[in-house]
């Protein structure tokens, strides 16, 4: 099993060194994009400050990742949280979709689109929401999505809705499980701040040529299930590591 990666104890190189590094290998496509967005560069700057001041963030299984190419990462949800913890440390953008009508809102709008968040409506063919993920893939982005559709008030991972299979089985790029966990806890629903409360993030391997090929041949229930086992695995990896990790700090 491999060693978690800890937020709080990184220097200030370290992430710069991977970011170089992954960057230079990334598609030449995407490069002069992340170049620009001055913004996207700064809001991850300043929520890596967060989790290493506020949540202890630590993640594991990254080894699963090839960052020279784009990614399609299946998560669990648990929290708003969670698209950003599970993205912060990455050294290129994770492309989230969201509704459309959150981009009309002042301020908000803006900030989405340079986060390179992917509007989707539910209006509109979803064939333009899939064209628009698989132009970001192709491009070596990395694309987030939430199979279960909302969030879980137990922490447990929902069923699957097979509604991500048509970007699934569209993909040429790598299809991971993430699983994670404590986010639930650090903002739960209703609640008005982020408590300090440790939280872990576990990349599973990507899908192998067989699973690739099952996308094309189960019946979508059972591929949905299938999946879901793969991402609730991550999760059982991820608290593992998170209780054999020291108790939280606690804030007077």
């Amino acid at each position: 099993m491999s060693n978690p990666t800890d937020l709080t104890n990184l220097n200030s190189s370290a992430p710069a060194a991977a970011e170089t590094a992954a960057t230079a290998a990334a598609p030449a496509a995407a490069q002069p994009q992340l170049e620009r967005n001055r913004i996207w560069s700064f809001l991850r700057f300043l929520f890596r400050i967060f989790c290493r001041t506020w949540l202890q963030v630590r993640v594991s299984g990254t080894e699963s990742l090839n960052l020279r190419t784009g990614g399609l990462l299946l998560l669990n949800h648990q929290s708003f949280l969670d698209p950003l913890v599970a993205a912060v440390w990455l050294p290129r953008p994770v492309c989230y979709l969201a509704r459309d009508s959150l981009f009309r809102i002042p301020l908000l709008g803006s900030l989405l689109r340079n986060a390179f968040v992917i509007p989707i409506s539910r209006e509109a063919a979803r064939s333009s929401s899939i064209r628009a993920a698989l132009a970001q893939l192709d491009q070596g982005f990395l694309v987030g999505i939430f199979p279960e559709g909302t969030r879980s008030e137990t922490g447990e991972v929902r069923p699957f809705r097979p509604g991500f299979l048509a970007l699934a089985r569209r993909a040429n790029q790598p299809i991971y499980p993430v699983g994670v966990t404590g986010t639930l806890r650090a903002l739960p629903r209703k609640a008005l701040w982020i408590r300090p409360v440790r939280v872990h993030i576990h990349f599973g391997p990507p899908l192998n040529d067989d699973e690739r090929r099952l996308l094309h041949e189960e019946s979508d229930s059972k591929l949905c299930e299938q999946m879901r086992s793969k991402v609730d695995e991550c999760v059982r990896i991820a608290e593992e590591h998170q209780q054999r990790a020291a108790p939280a700090r606690t804030r007077n």
